[in-house]
């Protein structure tokens, strides 16, 4: 299981647009993969579950990525929600 602290770096946060496209990327991986907000924590492959938790630019956030595949799953996440791709 990896745990990543990251600041989000995209410009309009996990809104809409982005928020399809990350959940579009982590169902790509078969890790069970989850974000953390302040205590609260949701399914990254839930649109639903990414968009009610409203994460904005700048906001510290915790990813959590356990299973087979969950080096890169971090690894390419993590480069989307740090807006360092």
């Amino acid at each position: 299981m990896l745990r990543k602290r990251i600041i989000i770096g995209l410009e309009h946060g996990l809104q809409a647009r982005n928020a399809t496209e990350f959940v579009q990327k982590a169902s790509t991986f078969e890790s069970d993969i989850t974000l953390m907000k302040k205590g609260v924590s949701v399914t990254a492959k839930s649109i639903m579950g990414v968009m009610c938790i409203a994460i904005r630019k700048k906001e510290d956030i915790t990813l959590v990525v356990d299973g087979i595949d969950e080096q890169a799953a971090a690894k390419n996440l993590e480069a989307f929600l740090s807006n360092k791709q």
